[in-house]
């Protein structure tokens, strides 16, 4: 499936920053079942300094905004083809080891909630590890159902977990936290999920990979109850959403700041067979 994705986020500041450097991981990854076939992320208001690999070989685009700039408008569109393994991305080959994933985090560090719901992870019947995870999956989303505007990007897995509600970041930080307790490697994944009736979306989407053997690393949405298929678009990954995050930076000045984002995720026409579908969704990290 090919997938056409435009995002526009957009800041605007009451008075200028004196300083401000953003990191943008807004770059789809070419491998393990999609190809970016175009994509640019252009700036107004700002200047890319530069663009380099990180640890986890997402692409990282340096931006230093302007010092009269009252708005920034970061544009990233491009066209994405993607095909379904049921979430199946394969053995570690990257930058990081995989024991760099069993290490814990502020966001994903455990607490007695926590802690508990791996206690019930262990008892699940299960017939193979990955059917533990999908059953602890399914167990998550029961005790976190999706609630919207009770959570932000600083929540912990074990907050969001005592609260028994959030959205995506969240169940993706707590399946973490619980798939590490339990001994396997695991990982925070930043992306987009195309879904069919809703055309503008409010945020990328999140969800994580465990790995397991002998299949790698496996793909699992706790928000939608799934694997992920070809309706989704891989960005950037590491231990947490910190790692991942579309947009993280340092400003330095007084004045206040909103944040305005415009998300599109389109299938493409098939022009071969005259077939065409599109369909969004609107989630949330």
């Amino acid at each position: 499936m090919r997938l056409k994705i435009s995002h526009v986020t957009t800041y605007t500041y009451d008075s200028p920053d004196h300083y401000a450097l953003l990191q943008l991981r807004m770059t789809p990854r070419s491998g393990h079942g999609q190809k970016v076939l175009d994509w640019t992320t252009s700036v107004t208001g700002g200047t890319k300094e530069l663009s380099f690999l990180d640890q986890y070989a997402n692409q990282v685009d340096l931006l230093l905004v302007n010092r009269d700039a009252t708005t920034v408008e970061i544009r990233s569109e491009g066209t994405v083809e993607v095909e379904d393994r049921a979430g199946v991305i394969g053995p570690n080959n990257g930058l990081a080891p995989v024991w760099l994933f069993t290490s814990s985090t502020p966001a994903t560090a455990p607490g007695p909630h926590l802690r508990k719901l791996a206690t019930q992870a262990r008892r699940l019947e299960a017939e193979n590890d990955l059917d533990r995870m999908h059953r602890l999956s399914a167990l998550i989303l029961q005790t976190v159902p999706w609630v919207t505007g009770r959570t932000d990007s600083s929540t912990t897995a074990e907050a969001a977990l005592e609260a028994c509600e959030g959205v995506c970041q969240d169940h993706a930080h707590i399946m973490i936290a619980v798939a590490r307790l339990l001994g396997y490697p695991a990982r925070y994944v930043s992306g987009y999920l195309m879904m069919e009736g809703q055309v503008q979306q409010d945020a990328s989407h999140a969800w994580c990979e465990i790995c397991l053997d002998p299949l790698g690393w496996v793909g699992f949405d706790v928000s939608n109850g799934l694997s992920p298929d070809d309706r989704y678009v891989r960005v950037a990954l590491g231990l947490d959403y910190a790692d991942a995050a579309p947009v993280h930076g340092h400003r330095m000045g007084s004045g206040m700041e909103s944040m305005n984002v415009h998300l599109q995720v389109a299938q493409q026409p098939d022009q071969t067979q005259g077939q065409s579908g599109q369909a969004q969704q609107q989630t949330s990290s």
